[in-house]
């Protein structure tokens, strides 16, 4: 058998160590005889099959040097007319196919511009669905939307079922409606329609709501897709719902969906950094643990499991392993928002008010439509003391996101600060609970105007009116202090006992009650009653509270014991000097 068909047996039955070392002697013995060894197209396509091992092997860059020096071989094949191109570039083996892989090479170490360069060596004409995706996300991670979008419509041309492509697009601005006509329209090669189906033509419109930030809209389209049609229990689609919940601000619904997405496919890692995030909200402790170590056996070159392990390690207050595991998500994934929010935020309570605050800026440039990004932002101004800054981002905010709950309780929360401002903050309050009227931090932050007005009876009215449809034990101490300061002692009593018959269900840090508020559009309740409670009082999860005050973080090991997550690291894993 010629030396050759030995080199493509190895390389069929994926046997890429061994293509290797064989192939390299035999590469080095055509160079050395000549044809008489090797015909010298057959030279080229050792060259391009020892690449690829190299790159199975994960040795990039000298798979990259390997598959370069494979390419400028064939062009001088080429030139010197010696054979034709169709007998160089076969199948597999074509220009676009090295190309291909020398990016990917480039892109392993780092080396964003190279692998640009590389790709846009190929003619567009000749591109492939593959390629202009590649070409697409690298222009879009460096701020050229023009031609990412030019990109990304080339491959929903040709592929009308590429819902990454649909999506990317929706978030560079194209509307839904021409998406939507370009999955439609697209045509075959043999002439025969292939348009996407209508179920994703919906999902598609169900995206353009949420990245128009009509989150109503986008919940509705999707909850109706997935009870109406053939998709329910599908896990994707219930990680889109729940990350939808989630960038409205809806945590408690946001929870339950994401939950229930994780519990369909476990193994899928599609919108576990949000709940992770809810469950370090939350404080539970254990269930971060368990579902830090399922990401981590799933895959280790993510930077969701390492933001899982890092909000774990800080709930178990070990704050160095905290902003390390932070430090390497942000490593593996430098375009990761959830990333740069999490190490902001530690940033932040680690007083690095300078790291923090550009941390914050560039998750606000990666996703200019997420609220976190600006309160990040904000929090990190006023701990400066640049009281000025902070109302020009808060304000930005409220124009740039809309004139939601979220962003006007953010814009108030500032003005407050300032006494000269603290009427105007209470009006925007008032604006926030009118757009919101469930919605917690405002609702704390508007209380507290009335008590220093000693205006008990608005105070007790406007908390009351909360317990129509969430509990909590911050919303019950509060109406209990309220009580106690009108002297009204059997009442304060009654909600102490249930402020503390919360906090013994350890609900002092769940979701809505304290901080994420109710939806009042979202047309869900979940009500529980027993003990103290009165009838139909709800029993929710807890959200911190939205103006809290930092913690002091410190290195002691607490009183958690790893148990699963023994096995991914030690204390003499790693050393982090910090920023």
């Amino acid at each position: 058998m010629a030396l050759y068909e030995q080199v493509k047996l190895l390389y069929k039955n994926a046997l890429y160590k061994n293509v290797v070392d064989f192939a390299t002697m035999v590469v080095t013995l055509s160079e050395n005889q000549g044809e008489s060894s090797i015909p010298c197209h057959r030279r080229y396509h050792t060259m391009v099959m020892l690449g690829f091992s190299i790159q199975q092997l994960k040795q990039f860059r000298r798979a990259e040097f390997m598959l370069k020096k494979a390419m400028l071989y064939a062009k001088s094949l080429l030139k010197s007319k010696i054979i034709k191109a169709t007998d160089v570039y076969t199948d597999g083996m074509t220009e676009i196919d090295v190309k291909l892989a020398m990016a990917e090479c480039h892109l392993s170490l780092g080396q964003r511009n190279q692998a640009l360069s590389v790709l846009e060596s190929v003619a567009p004409r000749t591109r492939t669905a593959r390629l202009n995706m590649m070409l697409g996300e690298l222009y879009q991670q460096t701020g050229m939307e023009r031609p990412a979008v030019t990109a990304y419509k080339e491959v929903l041309k040709e592929c009308p079922c590429a819902v990454v492509a649909a999506e990317k697009l929706l978030e560079l601005g194209v509307s839904g409606t021409e998406v939507v006509i370009i999955m439609m329209a697209t045509t075959g090669a043999d002439g025969q329609s292939s348009a996407a189906p209508e179920w994703l033509t919906a999902f598609v419109k169900g995206l353009a709501s949420r990245c128009a930030r009509d989150f109503n809209a986008s919940g509705t389209t999707l909850r109706q897709l997935e009870e109406g049609s053939g998709l329910r229990n599908n896990a994707h689609l219930m990680a889109t719902l729940g990350a939808t919940y989630y960038l409205q601000g809806d945590e408690r619904h946001a929870l339950t969906i994401l939950e229930r997405a994780h519990a369909l496919d476990p193994l899928s890692l599609e919108a576990v950094d949000m709940l992770g995030t809810l469950y370090y909200t939350d404080k539970r402790v254990r269930d971060l643990e368990l579902l830090a170590a399922a990401a981590v056996n799933v895959t280790e070159t993510s930077a969701t499991p390492w933001i899982l392990l890092a909000y774990y390690c800080h709930l178990s207050k070990k704050s160095t392993k905290a902003i390390y595991f932070a430090h390497k998500a942000c490593s593996l994934d430098p375009f990761s928002v959830e990333g740069l929010l999490l190490k902001g935020t530690l940033l932040l309570e680690l007083k690095k008010l300078q790291e923090a605050a550009l941390h914050f800026k560039e998750a606000m440039q990666i996703a200019p439509s997420r609220f976190e990004p600006y309160q990040g932002l904000v929090d990190s101004y006023m701990a400066m003391h640049r009281n000025r800054d902070a109302v020009t981002v808060a304000s930005n905010a409220t124009k740039l996101l809309g004139q939601t709950a979220r962003s006007l309780t953010l814009y108030a929360s500032v003005l407050l600060k300032d006494a000269m401002n603290v009427n105007k903050g209470k009006s925007v309050l008032e604006k926030a609970i009118k757009e919101e009227p469930y919605y917690l931090p405002a609702v704390f932050l508007l209380c507290d105007i009335y008590s220093q007005e000693r205006r008990w009876e608005r105070a007790i009215e406007l908390l009351s009116r909360q317990l129509s449809v969430q509990g909590g034990c911050r919303l019950h101490e509060r109406l209990a202090d309220l009580y106690s300061k009108q002297y009204r002692l059997d009442e304060s009593n009654y909600h102490h006992a249930l402020a503390a018959k919360y906090a013994n269900q350890g609900e002092v840090g769940g979701v809505c009650a304290v901080g994420g508020g109710v939806s009042s559009g979202s047309g869900v309740g979940l009500t529980t009653s027993g003990g103290l409670e009165p009838p139909h009082s709800p029993q929710i999860p807890q959200l911190p509270p939205f103006d809290m005050e930092v913690e002091d973080i410190n290195d002691s090991e607490g009183d958690v014991e790893l148990s699963d997550l023994e096995a991914v690291w030690s204390d003499g894993d790693f050393s982090f000097t910090g920023q």
